[in-house]
């Protein structure tokens, strides 16, 4: 009889074992759901439910060549089988391979899903106040949930690690970029945030490493930034436009000034006055010193990233020196072992951590948001590490 129950209890554990749980995105991120490996925070893969509702190019198409021809990173194969095993669902019910969509339509597709990892360093709070929290964002991060990063970001982090959430960010910091992060706690302390940076009563500066002995005293940059969403990088265009045909891109203006240098490379101090896609970054390569370890910018003529990547750490690798910031506290409290994974039969990403054709060397760029300031506010965030050429 003893063994009975043994054997129940061992049959009901692996029962739970097979038990999956869909989640969404309301699903809280929760310590448990990180993985600390060789330097990098992954995210152990999960189930995950996409919604997606069809629309007038979707319309008319059947379940499976909608997703063969939208979706194309998984074969059509691997749609087949997910129609016909529930997988890919329309409006809550299981459909036949030929089901032709309607308009308006949910479709819900049911994945394995493998986040790209980040580097390991912690999100360090910097001051927690009733409305408002800062923290100084590692480089690699994301803000928040956008493409396949949904844990992996600095507002599931802090809502996993120490149980803040909701948060409202009241700006944006690019996912290679580290530094100053402002959220407050509450929609209404972040509108008037949003107010005074509306109203040009923000003041933003940044610091970054840049190639070369950058000039003394103030320089200004006052450029339009033109951004290429396919190529994913800008250009500083300058000059008059021709008749009708107005000057590309928005206006944008950056303040440079040099802190230090030691003739090779310089610490620049940066206050943007606009604030445009890669406006920082595309603004010192048009003074002749971009970033030292930016691949997209180095070079004027650098390939898209389609090609290269903006992987910046192998620019770094050619400089000789590392991207490493100040906020690098390794946290090593989880160990990375296969056995601790759930595989999943129909995933095209098991056993690996990552999803197939993530760039792991893909780290962080020598920027760093110091300092907002704005109507009876600052708020700061300490130098890095790299800001000292000593």
């Amino acid at each position: 009889m003893k063994r009975n129950r043994e054997e129940e209890k061992e049959e009901e554990k692996n029962k739970k074992k097979m038990e999956i749980v869909w989640q969404n995105p309301t699903y809280p991120a929760q310590k448990e759901d990180y993985i600390f490996h060789n330097g990098k925070r992954h995210v152990r893969p999960y189930y995950f439910e996409f919604v997606s509702h069809v629309n007038k190019r979707w319309e008319g198409k059947t379940i499976v060549d909608l997703f063969a021809q939208e979706f194309r990173g998984r074969s059509k194969d691997y749609y087949v089988s997910a129609v016909k095993c529930g997988r890919i669902q329309v409006d809550g019910e299981n459909i036949p391979v030929s089901y032709i969509v309607k308009r308006c339509q949910k479709i819900s597709h049911f994945l394995h899903r493998h986040e790209p990892p980040v580097m390991a360093w912690n999100v360090a709070i910097l001051q927690n106040e009733p409305d408002v929290l800062t923290v100084c964002k590692p480089a690699s991060v994301p803000v928040h949930p956008c493409g396949q990063y949904r844990k992996n970001t600095v507002l599931g982090i802090l809502q996993a690690e120490h149980g803040l959430a909701p948060l409202y960010p009241i700006h944006r910091l690019d996912r290679l970029v580290s530094g100053l992060l402002i959220m407050t706690k509450n929609p209404a302390r972040a509108d008037i945030f949003r107010q005074h940076i509306e109203a040009g009563l923000v003041q933003k500066q940044y610091v970054a490493k840049v190639v070369g002995v950058f000039p003394e005293g103030e320089q200004v940059v006052d450029a339009n930034v033109d951004y290429n969403a396919r190529e994913g990088r800008s250009s500083a265009l300058v000059g008059i436009p021709n008749g009708d045909t107005a000057l590309k891109g928005k206006a944008a203006c950056t303040k440079f000034t040099r802190i230090s240098t030691n003739g090779t490379h310089s610490i620049v101090l940066c206050e943007p006055v606009t604030g445009r896609t890669h406006q920082i970054r595309v603004h010192l390569q048009y003074t002749g010193h971009p970033i030292a370890n930016d691949m997209l910018y180095l070079s004027v003529n650098v390939v898209g990233r389609s090609t290269l990547g903006t992987t910046a750490d192998r620019a770094a690798a050619l400089s000789g020196s590392s991207p490493a910031t100040s906020c690098e506290n390794h946290n090593e409290e989880y160990k990375y072992c296969n056995q601790d994974l759930t595989i999943d039969p129909m995933c095209t990403h098991c056993p690996n951590l990552a999803p197939n054709g993530y760039d792991e060397h893909e780290e962080g760029l020598w920027l760093h948001c110091v300092r907002y300031s704005g109507p009876e506010w600052v708020y700061e965030c300490p130098y890095p590490d790299w800001a000292s050429l000593s």
